[in-house]
């Protein structure tokens, strides 16, 4: 399979995106399409992956649906070697599903921990087993994988989303060492607060695992609403910008870089301000 080519940037490439029947997931494949490239939304939500791939169509565009659960190797290795057998290459693989399980530590039970590292941990670690190889072979590639912000600062409320995202954080990092002599790229997303579903309760296979009140829900989303969630489609054209310069980790909106600065230079006083930070979700949710 080893050739000459290399990665296509995006004219004539093809895309896989795990999640990508909405939010993050569904503006990137709108957002690759309009630069010419062909997407894959692989997703459990076939239907609605559906319906993104059709708009995609309509407006021009190459893209496909492809049901998948991203917890299973086998099937995410199958989807992928049909794609691979269609199109006879790819360019960019984005391990971009996730879930968020919402609450302090002292009410999770194993299962809500197993679920979150099953999809967000997981998840990433099956498409990156798959298309590593695939790359390897053809001497180019493209890995973006998603983590968030919470991959970079604490997130107290959030405990084990954090965990995963921060996993994703340092195993892209030492990829993209690893796979550098091999032609092959690796990037890790870390979005700040984007106007997706999982804002609201972890999307649609997420958990909050505390009842909340009307009122409590109401107070929620007026914090998130202070920190200005940017629109996934905005997000999509700034990252598909930075991914084709290579970048390492992306932060977006760009101006979150200030708190991971402020992580890196002063930890102790970022530890005191994300405390103080969950002390108020705390009084918000008595």
């Amino acid at each position: 399979m080893k050739s000459n080519e290399t990665i296509r940037v995006y004219n004539g490439a093809v895309a896989i995106i795990t999640g990508g029947a909405s939010g993050i997931g569904a503006a990137l494949g709108r957002e690759l399409a309009k630069r010419g490239c062909e997407v894959v939304l692989a997703d459990r939500q076939i239907d609605l992956a559906e319906e993104i791939a059709e708009t995609i169509r309509t407006a021009g565009g190459k893209a496909s649906a492809a049901e998948l659960d991203v917890t299973s190797f086998d099937a995410v290795e199958a989807m992928i070697y049909k794609i691979i057998k269609r199109t006879g290459r790819l360019d960019y693989m984005f391990n971009n599903a996730g879930i968020g399980t919402f609450g302090p530590a002292s009410v999770y039970k194993i299962e809500d921990w197993d679920s979150v590292l099953d999809v967000n941990l997981r998840g990433v670690i099956h498409g990156i087993q798959v298309t590593y190889q695939i790359m390897r072979e053809q001497g180019f590639g493209h890995i973006v994988n998603t983590a968030s912000l919470a991959g970079l600062l604490p997130s107290p409320g959030s405990i084990s989303y954090t965990t995963t995202k921060h996993a994703i954080v340092g195993l892209s990092k030492t990829l993209r060492i690893e796979a550098a002599p091999l032609g092959i790229r690796v990037s890790v997303l870390c979005p700040g607060f984007i106007r997706t579903p999982i804002l609201k309760g972890g999307g649609k296979y997420g958990k909050m695992l505390m009842d909340i009140s009307p009122q409590q829900q109401e107070k929620m989303e007026k914090m998130i609403e202070k920190l200005s969630p940017m629109p996934p489609e905005f997000f999509a054209v700034k990252a598909v910008d930075a991914i084709a310069k290579n970048k390492a980790i992306i932060v977006l909106p760009s101006w979150w870089k200030l708190f991971w600065w402020l992580e890196r230079l002063f930890p102790t006083w970022s530890l005191h301000l994300a405390q103080k930070r969950y002390k108020t979700q705390v009084e918000n949710f008595k």
